[in-house]
C-alpha cells in the first residue's frame, strides 16, 4: 500500500500535541505501507530535521512563508476562504505533489488536520481515496474563542468559523473516514456533516516513558506543561497566574508554580520577573524531569478542544491533576480518576490545588495511579488504520 501523509508540522520528534499524534500516525502506517510524507515547515530550524523523520517511505517540505500569508491571508478576508488555509500554505506545492504522484501513484491520502485537508481537494491529489484525522473540529475552536474575544478579533474568529464549518462539511462527505479524537469532536463533525463516516481514534501515550523510577516529590511545586504561543496555553496560565496562584501562595507561601513549554509569549516571561515563586523553563529537551519534580499538575484552560495530552502525560508522571471542566469534557474515561475537576473559579481551583499539595507525596502519586493509563497506549487505538485505509482503497476501487 502506498500512502501520500499531509500534515502541517514535520512529526520528527513527538514534542507537541499535534507533533506527537501525526508522529505515531505515521509509525503505525509504516507497519504495512510505504508512506511518503508531505509536510510543511515554519522555518530553517524545522526543516534541518527532514532527514531525521523516522517511519516514512521519502520526505518532501514546503516552508511556510509567514509574512507572505499574512498578506494573503488579509486580502482573502472579504471572500469565503478560510484564513487557516491561506495561513497553512506555501509556493509550488501542487508541483511538489505532483512530483510524488508521479514517482509512486497513491494509493490514499490521509490529511492530517483541516488545513492540510485543502491539498488533497485539489490536483494532482483530488479523486484519490481520502482519509482525513480532523482530530478537533477546528470551526469550533474557533467559535469558542469568539466567545472569549472582542473588537476585529471576534469578527475574524466567527468569519474562520463559519468557512471552516462549510469546508470541514464538505471534506467530511468526500472522505471515506473522517478521524477525530474523541466522542465530544465526533459529535461536532456529526452536526456538521450528518451521514459522513466520523471515527474516534483517541490519543495514546507511552506511559513506559513518562513512569517515574524515583519516590515523588515532597516540594510543593505546582507545574503546568505546554507550548506557551499556543493562545489557550497562554490564557490559561495567565489566568491562573493572576487569579488562582495568590490564593495557592497566601494558603502556602513555600509553593512555587513552573510553567514548561516552547515558546513563551512576552507576558508569560514576564511572571517569572515580578514573581519570584513562578519560574518559566520554555523549552526543554524533555519534560519528564520537570514532571518528576513537581507535586501537582494543572491544566487551567479555559479554552480546549479535543483531548489534552498534558494531562494524561502529568498522570503517567505520577502527578495528580486539576482541571476545568472543558478539559476534563474532552478526557478518555481512563484519566479521570486521577483527576480533580474545578469550576472555573479561582476560590475553587485554587482549594482544589491546596487539598492536593496538603496529601503527603505518596498519597498524590497514589491519586494518579488510579487513572488506569496502560489502555491508552498508542498501538490500542492506531490498531484500527489499517483496516480503515483497506476499506478506503476498496470504496476508491
Amino acid at each position: 500500500m502506498n500512502v501520500v501523509f499531509l500534515t502541517h508540522r514535520l512529526p520528527y520528534a513527538p514534542n507537541r500535541g499535534d507533533r506527537n499524534r501525526a508522529y505515531h500516525l505515521m509509525k503505525a502506517m509504516s507497519q504495512f505501507a510505504n508512506v511518503s510524507l508531505f509536510s510543511l515547515v515554519t522555518d530553517d530550524e524545522e526543516a534541518s530535521h527532514k532527514d531525521r523523520v523516522p517511519f516514512a517511505h521519502d520526505v518532501t517540505i514546503a516552508q511556510v512563508s509567514k509574512i507572505r500569508n499574512l498578506v494573503r491571508g488579509a486580502a482573502s478576508l472579504a471572500g469565503s476562504r478560510p484564513l487557516t488555509h491561506s495561513l497553512l500554505n506555501a509556493p509550488g506545492i501542487p508541483a511538489m505533489l505532483d512530483h510524488i504522484v508521479k514517482e509512486q501513484r497513491p494509493d490514499v491520502v490521509v490529511a492530517f488536520c483541516s488545513g492540510m485537508t485543502q491539498f488533497a481537494m485539489k490536483a494532482p491529489l483530488a479523486g484519490l481515496p481520502l482519509v482525513i484525522d480532523m482530530v478537533d473540529v477546528d470551526s469550533a475552536k474557533w467559535q469558542l474563542l469568539a466567545t472569549k474575544t472582542r473588537g476585529p478579533l471576534r469578527w475574524i474568529y466567527r468569519r474562520e468559523a463559519r468557512t471552516l464549518q462549510v469546508f470541514e462539511a464538505e471534506a467530511s462527505r468526500v472522505a471515506s473516514a473522517t478521524l477525530v479524537v474523541n466522542e465530544r469532536e465526533r459529535g461536532t463533525l456529526a452536526r456538521l456533516a450528518p451521514g459522513a463516516n466520523v471515527r474516534v481514534l483517541q490519543n495514546g501515550i507511552d506511559v513506559d516513558a513518562f513512569r517515574p523510577a524515583t519516590p515523588p516529590a515532597a516540594d510543593p511545586v505546582v507545574i503546568f506543561c505546554g507550548v506557551m504561543n499556543y493562545y489557550p496555553n497562554e490564557e490559561g496560565v495567565l489566568w491562573f497566574s493572576s487569579q488562582v496562584w495568590p490564593l495557592v501562595r497566601a494558603a502556602r507561601p513555600d509553593a512555587r508554580f513552573l510553567v514548561v513549554g516552547s515558546s513563551p509569549t512576552r507576558a508569560i516571561r514576564q511572571l517569572a520577573r515580578t514573581d519570584p515563586s513562578i519560574q518559566v523553563e520554555g523549552s526543554v529537551p524533555s519534560v519528564q524531569p520537570y514532571l518528576h519534580s513537581a507535586a501537582v499538575s494543572v491544566a487551567p484552560l479555559r479554552l480546549a478542544r479535543g483531548v489534552q495530552t498534558k494531562v494524561i502525560e502529568a498522570l503517567a508522571a505520577g502527578l495528580p491533576v486539576v482541571v476545568t471542566p472543558i478539559v476534563s469534557d474532552g478526557l478518555p474515561a481512563e484519566a479521570l480518576p486521577g483527576c480533580v475537576r474545578s469550576p472555573e473559579d479561582p476560590g475553587d481551583f485554587a482549594r482544589a490545588v491546596l487539598s492536593l499539595l496538603e496529601l503527603s507525596p505518596e498519597a498524590r502519586r497514589q491519586r494518579a495511579a488510579t487513572a488506569r493509563l496502560d489502555s491508552l497506549a498508542w498501538p490500542e487505538h492506531t490498531g484500527m488504520l489499517k483496516n480503515i485505509l483497506d476499506t478506503a482503497i476498496e470504496a476508491g476501487r
